[in-house]
């Protein structure tokens, strides 16, 4: 079964939309280890309201803290640590799209970072990139970190406008595989995650 853990070279790159394509396409099961802030409406919820299949099991955080910050400090408020070795992958048979919180330098207690858990999870990463000025520096800078820590990297997705030149610059200096682009959207609906998989090539 496949497992991967989706990162993004940023906050708001839109890592819970690539999710829920993928979700989708692979029928597989989701999990968002650390929920940061706006519960109601979390990360997984509006997945399930994205997904078609009757396949899909959408599993628990193992921590859903309070405040929209960085897990780090939203634990410190809700008077929690959190800790690496309380995080574990479900169990499951089938295949398993796990979403990040922002990008891989994300702190989520005083010494451990997004990057950490990846390693921890022993878990292959899909890197989700979207074009804008600046986007080439974080990306190869986030491709970079993920080697160094010898992260095997399945491929990048473009999210959003598509620019041909940044796209040629990062394959080719990366070699890392191109997995697809994914449009903007003015609104998402089932239809439209169904529709974007097409085109992915996983």
């Amino acid at each position: 079964m496949a497992k991967y853990f989706i990162t993004g070279i940023g906050t708001g790159i839109g890592k819970t939309l690539i999710s829920a394509i993928l979700t989708e396409k692979l029928k597989a099961d989701y999990w968002k280890p650390i929920q940061s802030g706006d519960l109601d409406t979390s990360d997984s919820i509006t997945l399930g309201s994205l997904i078609s299949n009757t396949q899909t099991v959408i599993h628990p955080e193992s921590y859903r803290l309070t405040q929209p910050l960085s897990p780090h400090l939203s634990a410190r408020l809700d008077g929690i640590d959190i800790d690496l070795n309380k995080i574990n992958m479900p169990l499951t048979e089938n295949n398993l799209i796990i979403e990040g919180a922002g990008g891989l330098m994300v702190p989520l207690n005083e010494k451990e970072l997004i990057i950490d858990l990846i390693k921890k999870l022993n878990i292959e990463v899909i890197l989700v990139s979207q074009n804008y000025l600046g986007s080439i520096n974080h990306t190869l800078l986030s491709v970079n970190l993920l080697k160094q820590y010898k992260i095997p990297i399945k491929g990048i997705i473009f999210n959003g406008d598509e620019n041909v030149e940044t796209e040629r610059y990062i394959q080719q200096y990366t070699k890392i595989k191109k997995l697809g682009n994914v449009p903007s959207f003015s609104d998402i609906d089932k239809e439209k995650v169904l529709t974007a998989g097409q085109d992915l090539f996983i």
